[in-house]
C-alpha cells in the first residue's frame, strides 16, 4: 500500500521505527513514555470503532474515552466529563443520539460519535483516519463541513486526515503529504502539494483538478 496505515501507527505511538527517527508532539518515539503520549493523542478509526460494543449507549461510547477505554466497565464519571461529552455530541450534530446504542446508528452517525470520543481527552494531535469512508453523499458533506468548522476553530487539536479522495479535504487544512507505495510524491502547503501534476503521479492517471470554495474536485483527464 501507499504506507499510510504505517504511518498512522508511527503518528499514534503504536509502532516504533526499526529505523529512523520519529517525533510526535516533540517527543521521540523510543524515549518517552508512549502511555503518556498516547493519552495526547486523539484517533478516530474503523480499528478502533470495531471494538466499540454495538449494545454500548452513545453517551458511554464517548464519555469512556476520558479514561481511554473502550466499553464501560466500572469507571465513575463525574459531572464534568459527562458535559464535555454532551458537549462535543452537540457540536457534531449527534447529542440528540446520546441515549442509542451505538449498534442501532447510521453510518454517518456512528463516524460523528467517533469523532466526538477522539477530543473527549482534549487531545493535542488528532488523527483521522479515512473519516468518511462508507459515507453517502449527504453524510459526506455534512461530515466535511464540520470538520472545516473544526480547522479553523483555533482551541481545536493538530489535525491529520487520512483520504484517498482530495474531496474529503476540509477547507482549514493548510498541510499536506502524498503517498505512493511508501514513499512521498510531494510534501508542504496544500496549495503547493494538491496540484493536477502531483496528483496524476501518485494515482499513476492523467487527472484534472478542479476548486471551489477552498475544495478540490478531481477526475480522469478527457
Amino acid at each position: 500500500g501507499a504506507g499510510k496505515t504505517t504511518m498512522l501507527r508511527l503518528a499514534s505511538a503504536m509502532l516504533h521505527p526499526t529505523s529512523g527517527v520519529v517525533e510526535v508532539l516533540g517527543e521521540r518515539l523510543g524515549q518517552v513514555d508512549v502511555f503518556e503520549l498516547r493519552a495526547r493523542i486523539g484517533l478516530c478509526s474503523a480499528a478502533l470503532a470495531a471494538r466499540i460494543p454495538e449494545s454500548e449507549i452513545v453517551a458511554d461510547v464517548v464519555v469512556s474515552a476520558a479514561y481511554a477505554v473502550v466499553g464501560r466497565w466500572r469507571e465513575q464519571y463525574g459531572e464534568p466529563d459527562h458535559a464535555r461529552a454532551g458537549q462535543l455530541l452537540r457540536a457534531l450534530g449527534v447529542k440528540h443520539l446520546v441515549a442509542r446504542r451505538f449498534g442501532t446508528l447510521s453510518e454517518g452517525e456512528r463516524k460523528r460519535v467517533q469523532i466526538a470520543r477522539s477530543l473527549m481527552a482534549d487531545p493535542e494531535l488528532l488523527l483521522l483516519d479515512e473519516p468518511a469512508a462508507g459515507l453517502d453523499l449527504a453524510g459526506r458533506e455534512d461530515l466535511v463541513a464540520r470538520l472545516a468548522m473544526l480547522a479553523f476553530d483555533p482551541d481545536a487539536p493538530t489535525m491529520v486526515l487520512v483520504t484517498h479522495h482530495v474531496e474529503e479535504i476540509p477547507p482549514g487544512f493548510e498541510h499536506a503529504l502524498l503517498l505512493r507505495d511508501g514513499a512521498v510524491v510531494a510534501a508542504g502547503l496544500v496549495d503547493d502539494v494538491i496540484s493536477a501534476e502531483t496528483l496524476s503521479d501518485a494515482f499513476s492517471l492523467p487527472l484534472d483538478l478542479y476548486r471551489r470554495r477552498g475544495r478540490f474536485f478531481a477526475r480522469a483527464a478527457t
